[in-house]
């Protein structure tokens, strides 16, 4: 049954990036991510109630859902829309694949777990191979790509941290088709408000692109895709499940050279293997599909 999730979670994630690049235009980021987002919340509570599961999360259970909504369901993509504005949407994937070692960090952080070796060779490999990755801009001075690149990281954080929160929730007994929904509506809530303070033109893209690009990124990006990754987190643990990111830049860039004409080159190819490894070196190979202890162990309260 793993494996399986792990495919829906490449194959479609892994060519979403595309489709965020696609939305960029007339329409403001931080809408387009919120009419994503309230269609799939909509989508998903018809379904609960459908099915009759509907569940309200209640107690410490509320603010992990409201913080769950605001990293992973608005901020985590507002930072990657930002950073697509500048760097070809295979890239922004390669620096997302770091979030297997950030839920390591944030791990050790929050849970205590060990931080062994592998982690931390890991991390130096992994942080090397973006330093590769991205060494032409820095050459050339192109500011734009490191602030896309920054974007990209505030992104993957925040991406992380929503990894802990979700983790922590199926703990408590929360399932992630309930968490998602009342995710996805606090982080529409959240962007809507902001619209309204910022003075945001509200606008709609008729265009077949764009609407294409929202009802994939909607339906099997969000209800799909978020649905089967989290499941991963509350079975494997925040680490093992982040280990599918790895393989996002595989899809990412070849569909971002294909339509985007993204240019392999040497230290590009250099820079994803480094990366890659990096990723790679969190994980214990043989044991990276076994089930994790995470949920048999009470994880300690968060703060909030």
């Amino acid at each position: 049954m793993l494996l399986p999730l792990y495919a829906l979670v490449v194959l479609i994630w892994g060519s979403t990036w595309i489709a965020l690049k696609m939305q960029l235009g007339s329409v403001p980021v931080e809408l387009s991510i919120a009419y994503r987002f309230g269609l799939a919340a909509l989508l998903l509570f018809a379904w609960l109630l459908l099915t009759r599961q509907w569940r309200v999360p209640r107690g410490a259970a509320a603010p992990r859902v409201l913080g769950q909504g605001l990293c992973l369901f608005s901020l985590n993509f507002v930072c990657f829309m930002h950073a697509s504005e500048t760097l070809a949407s295979g890239l922004a994937a390669v620096v997302f694949s770091s979030a297997s070692i950030w839920n390591a960090l944030l791990a050790r952080i929050i849970y205590g777990r060990r931080l062994a070796p592998n982690v931390l060779a890991g991390s130096a490999l992994g942080l090397s191979g973006l330093i590769v990755l991205f060494w032409p801009e820095l050459q050339q001075g192109q500011h734009a790509s490191w602030q896309g690149l920054a974007w990209a990281l505030g992104g993957t954080l925040c991406f992380s941290c929503g990894n802990m929160l979700s983790a922590s929730l199926q703990a408590m007994g929360y399932r992630p088709l309930h968490t998602n929904a009342w995710g996805m509506l606090t982080g529409t809530a959240l962007l809507l408000v902001y619209a309204l303070i910022a003075g945001l033109p509200w606008r709609f893209d008729l265009s077949l692109a764009y609407t294409g690009a929202l009802l994939y990124l909607a339906i099997p990006g969000s209800v799909i895709a978020f649905t089967a990754y989290l499941t991963l987190v509350g079975r494997l643990g925040p680490e093992k499940a982040a280990y599918a990111t790895v393989l996002f830049p595989i899809v990412a860039l070849n569909i971002s050279a294909l339509f985007e004409g993204y240019a392999w080159t040497a230290t590009g190819l250099l820079g994803l293997v480094l990366v890659m490894g990096g990723n790679m070196l969190v994980f214990r190979p043989q044991r990276w599909l076994q089930p994790s202890n995470f949920q048999k162990a009470k994880p300690p309260t968060l703060a909030g």
